[in-house]
């Protein structure tokens, strides 16, 4: 037997048949009810009727989210790898003297 997982998930009252791995199934259902908050957020605030452009205000929203993490994430990495090279300098110069 296959250790795939047959789910049906809803998005913007469309049903999408996947076959997946069960370890994605918490993170994809986690992410359509995500979906769905969002358009319908979209749809109170702007009046949107098009469930396409609704779609692509979602996948704009959630693309700009994780380059924002991205950046954010190189931000802390390059803070803390300043802080780490001036550590390493005291002790050097420490270990020099």
């Amino acid at each position: 037997m296959s250790d795939k997982l047959k789910i049906k998930l809803s998005i913007a009252n469309r049903v999408y048949p996947l076959t997946i791995a069960p370890s994605q199934e918490e993170g994809l259902r986690k992410a359509a009810k995500n979906i769905d908050a969002m358009i319908k957020q979209f749809e109170q605030n702007y009046s949107v009727q098009d469930k396409q452009d609704v779609l692509a205000m979602c996948a704009l929203q959630f693309a700009s989210q994780v380059e924002q993490k991205s950046i954010d994430k190189d931000n802390v990495n390059e803070h803390v790898e300043q802080k780490l090279n001036a550590i390493n300098n005291l002790l050097q110069e420490h270990l020099n003297s």
